[in-house]
């Protein structure tokens, strides 16, 4: 200790008032003047004796700190018990924390702000009833689907066309389910060339197509199985699912070219006859159709080059979002989600699929439908209604 040596006496000294008071550890560590020349001491020189004592008795340094440190007004005690530290809640009422506000939880996904469905409009803006219906799934694996009742969802939706995407089986290998879906006798799928468990659509209709053909016309294209193209006497139906740029954004130059060549494809259907394009576009086109915008610009799905290429495929076409012309400010109203971090529970997701019409198909859409509560999937179904 800094100081002259506090000397101890051992008899029994009154204790008396101090003129001077120091802190308690001012007592400890410091020369006393007013008592360290006699034998009176004060009432703190007395505590800090006994302190003294302890620590010579073996209690230590340690001990000596705990005993003369005085709590601060306001914050929690430290207790000693059974050799373990706690705390001691204080006696008044603590002050609320801090919370997060509701849209920082919402940026982050700690807020679980769900997208309810509201109920199918079945007639056309002119009160045409709907005679169309067309559902689009990406089912992430047919086989998989299948087995998690996806094909239970169909029969109950009932629709006169079903699109699917990412089936990753070859049409050799199809599941004989298949086959019991009611009505849908008019199957035609597509899957890559080279690559088993990869990729695929489907496209199954009620009524038999005019015409069907498969790709877009140009090979560097066509090895995936991604597009299947079915004529219909007032419409042609395009399902997609178009490739992702990948993680890391390993086919970002790809994905471009594929973006301006599907554009150059769709216009010349589209000159001929009014179109429907469905599925699995991987883009969220606006900062609505994904829960972080501002976490994931930099990622597959919403970089500006993705989100440059959508838009240009709207006005070159031209085509509109459905949903988004019937629903324009509908939020959190997404279409996939990550099957890692409880994603779909807590609506953290992407609308990914789409139905795009031609403009002229517009006085016949009834209804544009995001079925978020059909399972069996990453991916959920959407549903068009037209009135034709």
């Amino acid at each position: 200790m800094e100081g002259r040596a506090h000397r101890i006496s051992t008899q029994p000294i009154p204790a008396i008032p101090c003129t001077r008071k120091p802190a308690i550890l001012d007592h400890v560590t410091r020369a006393h003047e007013p008592t360290w020349g006699s034998r009176a001491l004060c009432s703190l020189c007395l505590g800090a004796r006994i302190l003294l004592r302890g620590v010579i008795g073996g209690l230590g340094r340690g001990a000596l700190f705990w005993a003369t440190r005085m709590p601060k007004r306001g914050k929690k005690e430290v207790s000693v018990k059974d050799g373990l530290s706690e705390e001691e809640p204080e006696t008044k009422e603590p002050k609320p924390k801090k919370t997060k506000g509701a849209k920082e939880k919402e940026a982050i996904g700690e807020a679980s702000a769900m997208y309810e469905d509201p109920p199918d409009k079945q007639t056309s803006p002119s009160g045409k009833p709907s005679t169309l219906k067309i559902c689009s799934w990406n089912v992430d694996g047919l086989r998989a689907w299948i087995k998690k009742k996806g094909l239970d969802w169909v029969k109950e939706e009932a629709p006169d066309i079903l699109c699917l995407q990412e089936t990753k089986c070859s049409e050799s290998k199809l599941p004989p389910e298949l086959q019991d879906l009611p009505g849908l006798t008019y199957q035609y799928w597509s899957s890559p060339t080279d690559k088993e468990g990869y990729s695929g659509v489907g496209l199954l209709s009620r009524q038999r197509p005019l015409n069907v053909t498969f790709g877009i016309g140009e090979e560097e294209h066509d090895q995936e199985g991604r597009v299947i193209v079915a004529e219909f006497e007032a419409f042609v139906l395009v399902t997609a699912y178009v490739p992702n740029a990948g993680r890391g954004l390993v086919r970002l130059e790809y994905r471009q070219r594929w973006d301006e060549a599907f554009r150059k494809f769709l216009k010349g259907l589209n000159a001929k006859k009014p179109l429907v394009l469905c599925g699995d576009l991987n883009v969220a086109h606006e900062e609505i159709d994904l829960r972080n915008p501002k976490g994931n610009k930099k990622n597959a799905g919403f970089t500006p080059q993705e989100r440059q290429g959508f838009g240009e495929l709207l006005q070159a076409v031209p085509l509109t979002d459905s949903f988004r012309h019937l629903y324009p400010e509908a939020a959190y109203a997404y279409t996939f989600w990550t099957y890692m971090m409880n994603a779909r529970a807590k609506n953290v997701g992407w609308r990914l699929d789409y139905f795009l019409l031609s403009q002229s198909l517009l006085p016949a859409l009834c209804d544009s439908k995001i079925r978020s509560k059909a399972t069996g999937s990453d991916h959920c179904p959407i549903t068009l209604f037209l009135a034709l």
